[in-house]
């Protein structure tokens, strides 16, 4: 996938595989199918017939994806979660029906 790159110190990589790895890292920054990275700021609570599903408040980071940057979401996630996580979304435009 491309970690040994990122692993690696910058100073112990030759030219070529410097110039490998911003290549990588714009490619992945630039990927419009990327998954976009988002904090847990809150858990507002649980929802589903069940309560097998948590709802949570994500606002996006703004490292790899700066036109998403501060904006926040609310987002249904299945299984343990904890405010501070960070989450992999794949789609950013959807939002959540709010509990009542």
């Amino acid at each position: 996938f491309g970690s040994r790159f990122i692993l690696q110190e910058p100073h112990k990589r030759s030219a070529r595989s410097q110039l490998q790895h911003w290549q990588f890292i714009h490619k992945v920054a630039m990927d419009s199918n990327a998954p976009k990275l988002a904090k847990v700021e809150k858990i507002l609570g649980r929802t589903g017939s069940r309560g097998g599903v948590i709802q949570v408040r994500v606002m996006f980071m703004s490292d790899l994806c700066p036109e998403l940057g501060g904006r926040s979401l609310i987002r249904n996630v299945k299984g343990p979660i904890r405010e501070g996580d960070i989450l992999a979304l794949l789609e950013t435009e959807r939002e959540a029906r709010r509990l009542r």
